[in-house]
């Protein structure tokens, strides 16, 4: 298993050959007899969110890709480490604050965009700026950390990362009191439900 296109069999060497397995071309050893599969990459990544100003904890990348970009804390996940435990790690190592793994709760859950031949699979996280501790530091491969609205974002001279952006004003409305409100007017309730099936 490879995150990346493989041209060579990672156990001999071999140059690979191409066959079709389940209606998809994949990449086949012949001297091994094995097939060298081409899979996603799991990150995880988490939106710590001040809910009195529905502002999200973002980061200024500092290493490619996105040099000079804004995101979300995040990365790839560790041998035996759990999709929470990674979000908490990579919030901790990018921004000092700290969070309880158990505090997560999921926002999302996307198949990024193939980038060089590496398809990321990322869980979105996200949890209340209460229940972090510590005072935000960018970490060593960010050159900014702070909290952004959307509104305060759209009105600055800078860029999100297009691929992160979606999941950013998402976050911010998660805990968004009037928001809630509107959601739970809209539902049915039972009895309405009922009569729609009479």
């Amino acid at each position: 298993m490879v995150s990346r296109p493989p041209a060579f069999c990672p156990q001999c060497g071999d140059a690979l050959e191409t066959t079709t397995i389940e209606d998809r071309e994949r990449k086949y050893c012949p001297d091994c007899e094995r097939v060298v599969w081409h899979n996603p990459v799991p990150c995880a990544t988490v939106a710590v969110v001040d809910t009195a100003e529905s502002a999200v904890l973002c980061v200024e990348r500092g290493v490619p890709p996105g040099v000079g970009e804004w995101t979300l804390p995040g990365g790839h996940m560790e041998i035996g480490e759990s999709p929470e435990a990674a979000a908490a790690r990579e919030l901790a190592e990018e921004t000092g604050l700290e969070v309880d793994p158990s505090a997560l709760e999921i926002l999302d859950a996307v198949s990024l965009p193939p980038r060089n031949g590496k398809h990321v699979m990322t869980t979105y996280y996200v949890v209340e700026r209460a229940a972090a501790t510590g005072d935000v530091t960018a970490g060593s491969d960010a050159t900014d950390a702070a909290f952004w609205s959307p509104s305060e974002f759209d009105a600055a001279a800078e860029t999100f990362r297009p691929v992160h952006e979606e999941r950013f004003r998402a976050a911010a409305a998660v805990f968004d009191q009037s928001t809630t409100r509107t959601r739970t007017a809209e539902l049915p309730t039972q009895g309405s439900q009922s009569e729609s099936r009479d």
